[in-house]
């Protein structure tokens, strides 16, 4: 075990790390792997006088620790001493499972490379971004709060130098890596796991932000938590399994059925191999999504609101002719339909004129006597909010009526305040819009250009389509990680790359904390991993020696999945060193 100095023909500047030399039984030859690398010696130089001495030391350290190594190890304490004031010995350990797939996705190389090869920046970005997903994943908060207490992690790159400052100015620079980023993790993914992308499932969701002027990107828009504040919108990919693909963000005020065509295209010609199948809820059902998706010979599989739906198609819902029965609660049919859609085209000029454009689409229908039960007790609680609006309009608003007003006659919404108020005749229920929607108790649908015939027969079956479509709930899954776990909103940053770069530092942490689940087969929710990861943890105990204290059925998982000394009850600074290092290796 030894200091090396290497000198990189490219930049000129001098690194240092401690290497061990042994012996390679497969190719018969003495070589050297590296254990740990300490950095460049221009930066280690801010830190230290003598960085080559200071780390010569460190070695013989670790020399000497490894001649200590026994299983039997005495250490003699002073019971009665004092802990020094301030003194917070325990440190997380579980942080190696994120930095293990930091590095199996190739983020810290690629982060260094693009730093190095593309920039001036003296501080060391890659660092910084696994403190911010480390912090992310385990404990959500501020930037500021990341950096000041990264010293919580056992010996997080202690090494490396760099401010709160450099925390901020490097989330302009993650900011230009957003799409390269995001091919990068699909890349590893699909190597070391493989993907299939023959089925996409996307879905918009949206963050606001505690002000209230808008600017270029924060745009007030139908908030989904229901603030008047202005937003940002996020369209997220994914994969049949749950792995995300890609996300974007977009104004609070555009509309999301813009965004569904440009990314399956962009995911056909940079990510897919073949056709791709789009899964998405009936907000992209729209014309021009299906013209467009069915054109470009990609399929889609939309959910179909019935209420918003013509007569033709509400008539055929309720007939009862054609359905199939599966028991006593379960009915569904299907048929195919030749139905007539709005289209947008493009003139020379590049004005869009609107057309009528037949096509050939694949409605499916079914019914379920636990949702119809599931959507009448909803109805009921927002029947009693529309009683109590009826009562006293003046008292509601827009955002507080929950969606009673549909329910309610006679009564308008003030367009700027959202104030509820009573227009012309008396606030009453309106009974016949109860009545309606009341037929409709139980059904969904489904509308796909996949057909089951040809050389797709028993390919796609209505069961088949319909199971497609219910794996839509891991996408809305996603969303309720990424805002409940991972706490990404309500977000504080005001420039808009800041907002984009932590939006991309959110996508790497759900990205992690989804493969962390499949690693460990799919046993354990996040929060659980979560709460096990941070509670991994240690303390010295005296000597070089570290206590650990926490041990489940999580922890056991954790460890056989990712091949790490996590159940051990003592483990020296020499050992504890060893597996961060190892996790580097990839």
């Amino acid at each position: 075990m030894f200091l090396k100095r290497t000198r990189s023909s490219k930049t000129g500047r001098t690194s240092l790390s401690m290497v061990q030399s042994y012996y390679d039984k497969v190719k018969r030859c003495s070589r050297t792997r590296t254990l740990e690398t300490f950095g460049y010696v221009d930066e280690l130089q801010k830190k230290y006088d003598d960085p080559e001495a200071h780390f010569r030391a460190v070695v013989e350290e670790y020399k000497n620790l490894e001649k200590q190594e026994e299983p039997a190890h005495i250490v003699k304490v002073d019971k009665n001493k004092l802990m020094d004031l301030n003194t917070n010995s325990r440190k997380n350990f579980g942080y190696v499972i994120i930095l293990k797939l930091f590095y199996e996705l190739g983020l810290d190389r690629f982060l260094q490379n693009q730093r190095h090869r593309n920039t001036k920046i003296e501080y060391p970005t890659h660092v910084i971004m696994k403190m911010l997903v480390i912090s992310r994943i385990l404990d959500p908060g501020s930037k500021k709060r990341a950096f000041e207490e990264m010293g919580k992690y056992f010996d997080f790159e202690r090494e490396n130098a760099f401010e709160l400052v450099d925390v901020y100015r490097s989330l302009s620079h993650f900011a230009t890596l957003e799409k390269g980023i995001q091919l990068l993790i699909h890349d590893k993914i699909k190597k070391n796991y493989g993907r299939n992308l023959d089925l996409i499932y996307y879905d918009v969701t949206n963050y606001y932000f505690e002000i209230d002027k808008e600017d270029k990107l924060r745009k007030k828009g139908i908030c989904k938590a229901g603030t008047r504040n202005p937003i940002v919108q996020l369209g997220l990919s994914m994969d049949a399994e749950g792995l995300p693909i890609s996300y974007e963000v977009f104004p609070g005020n555009e509309s999301e059925k813009l965004h569904l065509r440009p990314t399956i295209f962009e995911l056909r010609d940079k990510y897919a191999d073949s056709r791709i199948i789009a899964v998405a809820d009936s907000a992209q059902n729209t014309g021009n999504n299906i013209y467009y998706l069915d054109s470009g010979k990609q399929g889609y599989v939309f959910s179909q609101s019935i209420k918003a739906a013509g007569e033709e198609f509400k008539n055929y819902v309720t007939d009862e002719n054609g359905y199939a029965w599966s028991g006593t609660d379960y009915k569904r049919k299907s048929r195919v339909f030749r139905r007539e859609i709005q289209v947008d085209f493009e003139r020379k000029d590049g004005a869009l004129y609107k057309k009528k454009v037949l096509v050939d689409q694949r409605q499916i229908v079914f019914y379920s006597e636990k949702y119809a039960l599931r959507t009448r007790a909803k109805r009921e609680a927002t029947i009693l909010k529309a009683q109590k609006i009826a009562a006293n309009p003046a008292a509601y608003t827009k955002a507080t009526s929950y969606g009673a007003l549909k329910y309610v006659k006679n009564v308008e919404v003030d367009t700027k305040s959202g104030e509820v108020k009573a227009s012309k005749g008396t606030p009453m229920l309106d009974f016949d819009a109860i009545q309606e929607e009341e037929k409709y108790d139980g059904y969904y649908a489904i509308v796909t250009n996949l057909f089951d015939e040809g050389k797709n027969k028993g390919k796609y079956s209505d069961g088949q389509i319909i199971d497609m479509y219910r794996g839509l709930w891991r996408i809305e899954d996603s969303f309720r990680v990424t805002k409940s776990d991972l706490e990404a909103r309500p977000a504080h940053l005001s420039r808009e790359e800041r907002i984009r770069a932590h939006f991309l530092i959110c996508y790497i942490s759900l990205v992690i904390v989804r493969l962390i689940q499949k690693k460990t087969d799919y046993a354990h929710s996040p929060a659980a991993l979560i709460e096990t990861m941070n509670r991994i943890s240690c303390s010295h105990e005296g000597e070089n020696l570290y206590l650990f204290d926490y041990r489940n059925t999580v922890v056991d998982d954790l460890a056989n999945a990712f091949d790490l000394e996590l159940r051990r009850l003592r483990l020296s600074r020499a050992e504890i060193k060893n597996i961060l290092a190892s996790v580097k290796k990839v």
